[in-house]
C-alpha cells in the first residue's frame, strides 16, 4: 500500500510538472558570442570659453596660425574654413603652441 501512495504521489508531481505552460526560454538565452564595441576616449570639449556667436570674420584663404591675430580667429577657421593647418593632432584646439594667444 505505501509503495502504491508512493507512486502515486511521484505521478502527481510530474503531472505538476508537465501540465504548466511551457516557458518561453528564448528569452533567457544568451547569445553565443557576444561582441562589444572598443572603448574609445571621450572626445575633447571642442568650445571654446570664449563667445563665439556672432564672429566678425570670414574664410580668406588663411591656413596657420601665424596667420591669425587671435585664438577666437583660429577657431573660427578650423570650423568654418577648408584647408587649415593649425590643429595638428585634431583635437579642436588649434594653435597649441603658439605663445601670442
Amino acid at each position: 500500500m505505501q509503495n502504491l501512495f508512493f507512486l502515486v504521489l511521484v505521478g502527481f508531481f510530474v503531472w505538476l510538472i508537465t501540465a504548466r505552460e511551457p516557458i518561453d526560454q528564448s528569452a533567457n538565452l544568451v547569445p553565443a558570442q557576444t561582441v562589444s564595441e572598443p572603448l574609445q576616449a571621450p572626445s575633447p570639449i571642442q568650445t571654446p570659453i570664449f563667445n563665439t556667436a556672432t564672429p566678425n570674420f570670414r574664410c580668406d584663404g588663411r591656413e596657420y596660425c601665424s596667420q591669425m591675430s587671435s585664438r577666437e580667429e583660429a577657431f573660427f577657421f578650423i570650423r568654418n574654413c577648408p584647408n587649415t593647418k593649425m590643429d595638428g593632432d585634431n583635437d579642436g584646439q588649434p594653435c597649441e603652441n603658439d605663445s601670442r594667444f
